[in-house]
């Protein structure tokens, strides 16, 4: 009996602690705090690619053609940009390592004055208000030349050359022939006629006095100054429209400056400006922009402004060059983003848009102004959004695949209509090297890795260009990245990242031709 109350209470005891131990593991369960959930492992990638062609893909790592280590690429999750609410299910994802072995930065959209100075290159010139060109009004020849190279000071009625002229003898036997016949309106037209020859009233009185006719004739300065321009020596015979030589004033000269035409707009008249030289360091001008020039200029693509200096001390010279800087005075901030995160195309402008967490994405953008550190973004971004400034041609190249925008380009065009559909173009993108130009026919020669998803092995083959694609630039020995399209069976290049620019060199289309054909026959 005794054995048999003990076992029970044993029993009873072993209930009782499997009880109290249950109990206990529940509610530490319930007091497990979120961070000491499982770990949920690390997603996969998708596949690897080559960090200069998208391209190039691999299922497992290694290196790409150019030996550089693949990157990986992983699948991404559906995710709302909290900037402006838009779904970005086909963004891209990069891991924390290869963020940082790239070198990725990014810069952030804010709101901002452009930069407040233009700074440029200037040129003292003469004042061209000021520059008198000497021109005679009668045929003869020079006697004698009191300056004698270009340089030369003159102060104003300072004779500056002699002349002996037939017409000059004759307009003052004239005048002597109206005196002794005591004829006023002879007497009248006469002196008319000598001064209208640049003839001074001090001459004409002279000659009156003394009844003398000259042989030879001074002439003097207009007004004071360094002489300009001599293309005359003693003995030259000149006549009307000979340009004798010039006399510039060093008072007040002129500074031109060039600027860029994308900052032509940006400039006003009555701006202030300061002009600094090289061999006065220190010495600093204040001046005013006085006159912007109506057209550009058709090789350099910049636009001239004018400034007027007063010197009377002489330490600007003409064809001296100077720094120019123009303080712009602005009204409004605007959107501004760091000048390297946008990718011209020719076809639009992009940047690449840091989602957070290592998630990027390409976005179409409409640019403005911009100064040399940034520029103005009129739509396709909000203040406060990351945008990449480093590595972004890679990321562009990887993320437009899938981007929900679409690329502007008659070749892409997708048609629709009641009756049918034409779906866009397939398109890739490949590293390649030019090898030549065919102006004349706006075809190039290209050098380019192999297209997997073609099955297109590496070849050397022309190419066709879209409107957008400036042949210009595509010289010999240009590297660049490249994307190609497929139109009605021909291969086209619609829009480049040039990475190393090439040398312009002669063109020879007929080689260029004979080389094509040779890479047809497999030769």
């Amino acid at each position: 009996m005794n054995k048999s109350i003990s076992s029970q209470i044993t029993r009873f005891i072993i209930i009782l602690l499997s009880f109290c131990f249950g109990v206990g593991a529940a509610y530490l369960f319930m007091q497990k705090k979120p961070n000491q959930a499982t770990e949920v492992p690390e997603p996969k990638p998708l596949y690897w690619v080559a960090p200069m062609d998208a391209n190039y893909q691999r299922d497992k790592p290694g290196k790409s053609p150019m030996g550089m280590d693949l990157i990986p690429v992983f699948e991404t999750k559906q995710q709302t940009n909290t900037s402006n609410g838009a779904i970005t299910s086909d963004a891209i994802t990069i891991s924390p390592d290869v963020i940082q072995n790239l070198g990725v930065r990014t810069g952030v959209a804010t709101y901002a004055k452009l930069s407040s100075t233009i700074t440029s290159v200037g040129y003292v010139k003469f004042n061209e208000d000021k520059l008198v060109h000497i021109h005679p009004r009668v045929s003869g020849w020079v006697e004698k030349l009191y300056v004698k190279s270009e340089g030369d000071r003159v102060i104003q009625d300072q004779p500056i050359y002699s002349l002996y002229s037939p017409e000059l003898v004759n307009a003052q036997e004239e005048l002597l022939l109206s005196l002794n016949r005591k004829n006023k309106r002879l007497i009248q037209a006469s002196e008319l006629r000598l001064k209208a020859l640049q003839i001074s009233d001090q001459f004409i009185s002279a000659l009156k006095a003394t009844q003398v006719v000259q042989q030879t004739v001074n002439f003097y300065a207009p007004q004071t100054g360094v002489v300009h321009n001599l293309n005359i020596r003693e003995g030259f015979y000149v006549q009307p429209g000979t340009t004798m030589l010039s006399i510039a004033s060093l008072n007040e000269i002129w500074v031109e400056t060039e600027i860029f035409e994308r900052q032509s707009a940006l400039v006003k008249q009555g701006d202030p400006l300061e002009v600094r030289l090289d061999y006065l360091p220190g010495k600093v001008w204040q001046g005013k922009v006085d006159y912007i020039y109506p057209t550009l200029d058709s090789k350099t693509r910049t636009l001239r402004i004018r400034t007027r200096l007063d010197n009377k001390d002489e330490l600007l010279k003409p064809n001296m060059f100077a720094q120019v800087q123009v303080n712009i005075s602005r009204e409004a901030e605007k959107l501004l983003v760091p000048r390297e995160a946008v990718i011209r195309t020719g076809l639009q402008n992009r940047v690449v848009l840091a989602l957070g967490e290592g998630q990027f994405k390409s976005i179409a953008v409409q640019t403005g102004q911009s100064d040399l550190q940034n520029i103005e973004i009129l739509s396709g971004l909000n203040e406060g959004d990351q945008v990449a400034v480093s590595a972004q041609f890679l990321l562009d190249s990887e993320s437009s695949k899938t981007s929900d925008f679409k690329r502007f380009s008659t070749q892409n065009q997708k048609i629709t209509d009641s009756k049918s559909t034409e779906l866009l173009d397939d398109s890739v993108w490949v590293a390649a090297k030019i090898e030549k130009q065919l102006i004349d026919q706006g075809r190039v020669l290209v050098k380019h890795d192999a297209i997997e998803a073609w099955n297109m092995p590496a070849m050397t083959m022309e190419y066709g260009l879209s409107p957008a694609v400036d042949i210009k630039r595509l010289t010999p020995g240009t590297v660049l990245h490249m994307e190609v399209i497929q139109t009605k069976g021909q291969y086209q290049i619609s829009a480049v990242h040039i990475m190393k620019q090439g040398k312009a060199s002669t063109i020879d289309d007929k080689k260029s031709a004979d080389i094509h054909q040779k890479n047809h026959n497999g030769e």
